[in-house]
């Protein structure tokens, strides 16, 4: 029985094991050496992302379809290089879909998402931070005029 699972001849640049069509299921292990991101991850993110459903089979183990390595693929996208927090790509999934997050549409779902700090942010930032160490100035030189005596304690 071959359960349209087809192995794609072997890659004379890949690591010396044969490849699966792209249309076959896909092993936990198997989807997280593709996409680098943990297993641990994958499970994490099943609980997030209702939209996840991987095949279960005897004793647990999970089988990806090409459809949920093409969510995978894009909730990491959202996540490590968008900025996305879980909370806005869950937001971004449910309002508009997966067809809509990876085409780029909802707008007013995305200017509801975290995005990395902008450079005007990060001069805020640089403000805040130089305003807090010369507060730490100010009271380093505070407690070296007035050294605390140990008899008032």
């Amino acid at each position: 029985m071959n359960d349209g699972v087809h192995l794609m001849p072997e890659d004379p640049e890949a690591s010396g094991r044969l490849r699966k069509a792209p249309t076959a299921f896909r092993t936990i292990s198997e989807v997280a050496e593709d996409l680098q991101i943990p297993q641990h991850v994958l499970r994490f993110w099943e609980t997030k992302f209702p939209q996840l459903k991987p095949l279960k089979r005897g004793g647990g183990r999970r089988y990806y379809r090409p459809e949920d390595i093409a969510l995978l693929r894009r909730i990491g996208d959202l996540l490590y290089t968008q900025g996305y927090t879980i909370k806005g790509v869950q937001r971004l999934l449910r309002e508009s879909g997966l067809e809509g997050a990876e085409a780029g549409e909802a707008e007013a779902v995305e200017l509801e998402a975290e995005p990395p700090v902008a450079p005007s942010g990060q001069a805020a930032l640089r403000e805040i931070l130089s305003e807090l160490e010369a507060i730490a100035a100010e009271l380093r030189l505070l407690g070296e005029g007035n050294p605390p005596d140990a008899e008032e304690h």
